[in-house]
């Protein structure tokens, strides 16, 4: 089962990936192609801006040609079109769009992470929380213009993860 996890940051998207280490054994996860590309060497922008979402969308569509395999990616290519809608490149997302939608194709099960309200984790100011609300807005519609099971996910951790485990079982 190919299962993407998918939400805007501070939500609790890489906490709930490392929660289903424990349950799902067999799985392989993939780590947020940022962190990956930061320890490549790549040097993101302190604010993010289009480039960086950009170079992370395709990274993370070159990483997910794995086929037959159960794994879970931590951070959807879906996450970074809704970055950059945000940001005002509607051309780019435009441009991209096909591809993602062929990840979202071989995606069996779609967890989305959405800012809970009251808000569970909250964000600091240095972690643009505009930004946040606005990717969260947009992912809160896309995630359903996919034919793919939505899974949206609330509560503590051990409630969300028993909520993934659940609906892979």
């Amino acid at each position: 089962m190919k299962i993407a996890i998918t939400g805007a940051h501070n939500t609790g998207k890489t906490t709930l990936a490392e929660g289903l280490q424990e349950f799902l054994p067999g799985y392989t996860f993939k780590q947020e192609p940022y962190y990956q590309l930061e320890e490549q060497g790549h040097l993101f922008a302190a604010t993010p801006d289009v480039d960086d979402f950009l170079v992370q969308l395709r990274y993370a569509l070159a990483a997910t040609g794995t086929t037959g395999e159960d794994i879970v990616f931590d951070r959807c290519p879906l996450d970074f079109l809704a970055y950059m809608q945000v940001l005002g490149a509607g051309e780019l997302v435009r441009d991209w769009y096909d591809e993602v939608a062929s990840f979202m194709a071989a995606i069996d099960l779609l967890v989305y992470v959405p800012v809970e309200r009251p808000d569970r984790l909250g964000c600091p100011d240095d972690e643009l929380p505009e930004l946040r609300e606005a990717v969260d807005e947009i992912l809160a519609e896309w995630v359903y213009d996919f034919d793919v099971p939505v899974l949206e996910v609330r509560g503590t951790l051990a409630e969300r993860v028993r909520q993934v485990v659940n609906k892979t079982g």
